[in-house]
Formats: structure tokens, C-alpha cells, sequence
């Protein structure tokens, strides 16, 4: 177009006469149009990692400063969020970004994760021995026509309108309105269902109590499960099998729970026998994941609102495996801190077994049933 074409073109089009110029420069030189990159090969900034080796190096310190040998980190005691290691690099003479910091973590390896539950602690030597004593005396009393019982008390509930954990199906942006602190309402208090779980019948039993958790309303417990289901179920029964935790209410270490058993013995006239699970162990008593956890199932998202509404909640859980659950409320008061003497246990009819006696023991009834 000879002289003043650029800016014709640059009218014409709305380009700048720069961007134009460039572009004449390009068809000249026929290797540009040869290729597809837009910039020359090495051009642009570089990353971090290249103009800063040692970056990756001091991240991963912060992050695991106890297995990257660096138990000084300013990081050792504080959330290692993406914000708070940008600003400990930066303070260490390495200026980035909390974006930055997020996209090497991601090319690291790193990931968000919680904690897992895994580690038990220090097992007994005999614990698998005691899981296959249990199981052989469980098989032994089911042949012979004797209730075999799971029990122990599930975790404690507030009642009234607090938040419970899960979720269930309600119109879109209308959820359930909760408290938003968990601070117990004192005219409805707390509850503890204690829970017995026949292991034939797949049947499950729950005492709710509202006062103290006690050996007392442990035995009191199952002395109901007996009364209203156990002898009907077990007419011809001699003894009774009970598995329970190593602790809590039913421990094999409180002298309550043994003295109210030689109570329940001397009132239904038959043998109870008693296998405890060892201490750190109780996620294997049947009755958590037979019973239990299918009551949280039930009521997950659903605030506890009311007494009657544990009962209705416990009552309609179900399974299709056959499970079926009765549940009472007991307003019975059990105070705590109840002394058994040692006269009182001399006089329990105790038969240690062979195999670990403080786990495994019989207890007789101190008169014949007539």
C-alpha cells in the first residue's frame, strides 16, 4: 500500500500500528509462520521451582518438620494451612504465593486428609485367645438352648434440639433448625440407652435411662430384658451368657456390676456367666455394629427433641437382615458412687474359669429356683 498503509490498516481494522508492524516483520521472516508456538522457545517467566530450587525443599520441611529432621520449624506447633506456609516462606527469604504453595503441594504429593483411627495401643497377649473363648462359649450356649446376650450402654444424647450428625431428605433450602450450642437443656437433660442384644434372634433390647449410667442400671437392665422377653424366649434355660466391654458400667473391675448380678442370679435362679472383652477392644462386642450403629442410622439429621422421640426412633429401627428392637424409657433414679464392702463380696457366688478368671467367670444363684 506504499506510505501511510499502516495506518490505513490500523483505521481500517482497529489494530495498533505497533501490533501491525510486528506482523509485517513475521511475514518477512517465513520460519515464524513455520511454527505454531506463540512465544520463542524459553520465553516467558520462569517457575519458581527454577528460579528457586530450594523452594520444594523448605516446603516439604514445614510441612513434616518432625520427619524431615527440622523439629525447630516455625510451623512445628500451628495449622499448616496454605496461607501460613506462604507467609513461613516468605519469612525465610522465599516469597510465594498461598496459590503457589497449593499447586507444589499437589505436585509433591500432598493431599488434605484427616485423621484415621487405627492405632489400638499395646493388645494383650491373650486377646485373640480371649475372641475365640467367647466364641466357643457363645456356639456352646445357643446348642444347648441358653440366651447368649451382647450388651453395653451406647454414647450419652442431649435432648432437645441439637444438631445430630447426618443427613436426611427435606425440601431444598429448608433444613432443620438447631440450636447453635450444644449446651444441655437442664430441664431435659441427657439420656443413656443401654442395650441388650439377643445374638440368635437378632433381636435388640434398649433400656433408656436419664439418670447415671451404673453397674446398678446396667443389671437393672437386663434383669427387664429377662422379664419380658428372655424367659419366654429360653423357657428351659439353666444359664445365661453375658459379653460385655472390660469397662464402663459393666466392667470386669466393678464390684457393683458383680453384686447386682448375684441379685439377678438369686431372682431368676439360673447361672449367669460372663465373658468380658479385653480392655481397648469393645468395637468387636457384637452389639456395636449388630445394633447400635443401626440406630444411628436411623436417626441420623433428626434432632433428639424429647424423650418420647429416642424411644419412637430406637423402637422403629430395622433392618433387612430381620432386626427387630423394643425400647422403654426408665425413669428410675441410680446414684453414683454406690460402695459394695468386702463382707457383701464375700458373700458373691463367684466360679472364676480356667481360662483368664478375671475376664471369664460364673455366678451362682445362692438358692435353688423352686
Amino acid at each position: 500500500m506504499g506510505r501511510g498503509g499502516v495506518s490505513a490498516v490500523a483505521r481500517a481494522t482497529g489494530v495498533s500500528r505497533r501490533a501491525i508492524a510486528c506482523g509485517l516483520l513475521e511475514l518477512d521472516d517465513r520460519r515464524a509462520l513455520a511454527s505454531d508456538r506463540v512465544r520463542r522457545p524459553g520465553a516467558g517467566r520462569k517457575r519458581l521451582v527454577d528460579t528457586d530450587p530450594g523452594l520444594p525443599q523448605k516446603l516439604d520441611r514445614l510441612v513434616e518438620p518432625t520427619t524431615r529432621g527440622d523439629p525447630m520449624s516455625p510451623l512445628r506447633w500451628t495449622c499448616k494451612s496454605v496461607r501460613h506456609l506462604a507467609d513461613a516462606l516468605t519469612a525465610q527469604h522465599h516469597p510465594v504465593s498461598y496459590r503457589t504453595v497449593a499447586y507444589l503441594l499437589n505436585d509433591m504429593g500432598y493431599s488434605l486428609q484427616s485423621n484415621r483411627k487405627n492405632t489400638e495401643g499395646a493388645d494383650h497377649p491373650d486377646r485373640d485367645g480371649q475372641f475365640r473363648h467367647i466364641a466357643c462359649r457363645v456356639r456352646a450356649e445357643q446348642a444347648a438352648g441358653n440366651p447368649a446376650i451382647s450388651v453395653d450402654t451406647k454414647k450419652k444424647e442431649k435432648i432437645g434440639n441439637f444438631k445430630n450428625s447426618g443427613r436426611e431428605w427435606r425440601p431444598q433450602g429448608d433444613p432443620e433448625q438447631v440450636r447453635v450450642h450444644d449446651f444441655v437443656i437442664k430441664e431435659l437433660g441427657k439420656v443413656a440407652p443401654y442395650g441388650i442384644y439377643d445374638l440368635a434372634a437378632n433381636r435388640g433390647w434398649v433400656n433408656v435411662g436419664i439418670d447415671h449410667d451404673t453397674a446398678e442400671f446396667a443389671v437393672g437392665s437386663i434383669r427387664w430384658w429377662w422379664k419380658t422377653a428372655g424367659r419366654r424366649a429360653y423357657p428351659k434355660a439353666t444359664r445365661l451368657l453375658i459379653t460385655a466391654d472390660g469397662g464402663g458400667s459393666n466392667g470386669y473391675r466393678v464390684r457393683l456390676w458383680k453384686w447386682e448380678l448375684q441379685k439377678l442370679a438369686d431372682a431368676i435362679g439360673l447361672k449367669i456367666c460372663v465373658c468380658h472383652f479385653p480392655t481397648g477392644t469393645s468395637k468387636w462386642n457384637k452389639i456395636e455394629h449388630r445394633l447400635f450403629s443401626f440406630i444411628t442410622k436411623n436417626w441420623r439429621g433428626q434432632p433428639l427433641l424429647s424423650h418420647a422421640t429416642v424411644v419412637n426412633l430406637i423402637a422403629s429401627t430395622r433392618t433387612a437382615a430381620g432386626l427387630k428392637v423394643t425400647c422403654r424409657l426408665d425413669m428410675r433414679q441410680y446414684p453414683s458412687g454406690v460402695k459394695v464392702s468386702d463382707g457383701q463380696m464375700a458373700t458373691i457366688r463367684i466360679t472364676p474359669d480356667r481360662f483368664h478368671g478375671e475376664w471369664n467367670y460364673t455366678i451362682h444363684p445362692r438358692q435353688t429356683r423352686q
